[in-house]
């Protein structure tokens, strides 16, 4: 056994986490991150474009809430926006209107959370 496989096992969390995707590491684009294991190439990861990656991000966020965040109350929704700024969410084009709509807010109300943090 080469260890390929508990490699790959070992990575595929992070990589899910992500919203990346595993690919062989021959079909590999100069985007693409390839990791060896004991000097081999064994996987290449597609990172995803950065918009997909706010998506992916809120889908987990949701799945780890247990329903849907626009039924959070304020104070959970303001710790969401906390977090997703500290992700860097807000540099993706449009980032406040998808997480706006994920809460179930307006684009004014997220902009408030933000200055409520940088603000305290």
């Amino acid at each position: 056994m080469t260890g390929e496989e508990p490699f790959i096992a070992a990575v595929k969390p992070l990589v899910d986490a992500m919203g990346a995707e595993m690919i062989p590491p021959d079909e590999a684009g100069r985007e693409d991150v390839v990791l060896a294991w004991d000097g081999v190439d064994v996987v290449a990861v597609r990172l995803p474009q950065l918009a997909d990656s706010l998506d992916h991000i809120l889908a987990a966020m949701e799945r780890r809430q247990g329903r849907p965040l626009a039924d959070l109350d304020r104070r959970s929704k303001q710790e969401v926006v906390r977090i997703l700024e500290a992700r860097g969410a807000f540099a993706v084009r449009h980032g406040v209107e998808t997480v706006a709509s994920a809460l179930g807010v307006s684009r004014f109300t997220v902009y408030n959370y933000l200055n409520r943090e940088k603000g305290a």
